[in-house]
């Protein structure tokens, strides 16, 4: 009976022990992996509920400094209107500054979308802002002294522009004094609002219509 060469064994003997170191290898490797795996995983964890905890203290104190600054938001504006219950402060006011108490007045009664948007090329726009009906409104502001009347002139530059310029349904003239006789007149015949300075103490002491009623 013939015998298998020497060669062929040693052959298949080297097959089998590579064939075992490859399993020992494989072996290895993947116990490698779930190590570095479940390392990476702790890791993870361990740094997320760190970074869970920074950013839950990061929204806390976002969130109070928001809260803190709406009430003091807040408590300006309360204080505002209480200064703007009485005429006196009107009066002693720049015509900037009238305009934005007339800004708040409007806010105070219920209006949205109120913008001072008085200045140079305003065209007779000093105060935009939206009723508590939708109606859109255009406040011209008058800061006049004792001696100065709102004209002719001041209320048709108005009516020549709230409807078609700044596509309002409402006009008013607002103003610390008074209106003259030919400026009333007019603003009756083509609907403006004229507030002179007794209507305007009443709409700020609250006893009064506001403009756009």
């Amino acid at each position: 009976m013939a015998r298998r060469p020497a060669r062929r064994r040693r052959s298949s003997a080297r097959r089998a022990r590579q064939a075992r170191d490859n399993s020992v290898l494989a072996l290895g490797l993947a116990l490698g992996l779930i190590v570095l795996v479940a390392s990476a995983l702790v890791w993870l964890v361990h740094h997320l509920l760190v970074l869970l905890a920074l950013l839950t203290v990061a929204l806390a104190v976002t969130a109070a400094m928001v809260r803190r600054r709406v009430l003091a938001g807040r408590r300006a504006y309360e204080s505002r209107v209480a200064q703007l219950r009485h005429i006196g402060p009107f009066l002693s006011m720049s015509p900037k500054d009238f305009e934005h108490a007339l800004a708040v007045l409007c806010r105070r009664d219920g209006c949205t979308n109120v913008t001072v948007v008085g200045g140079a090329g305003d065209l007779a726009a000093d105060v935009l802002a939206t009723t508590p009906a939708g109606q859109r409104i255009l406040i011209q502001a008058k800061r006049y002294g004792p001696r100065t009347f709102v004209g002719s002139q001041d209320v048709q530059q108005v009516n020549g522009t709230y409807r078609d310029v700044h596509g309002c349904d409402l006009a008013a003239v607002v103003t610390t004094n008074t209106f003259t006789k030919a400026a009333s007149a007019f603003c009756a015949q083509v609907g403006i609002r004229t507030v002179d300075r007794k209507a305007l103490a009443l709409w700020a002491e609250g006893t009064g219509a506001p403009p756009w009623n």
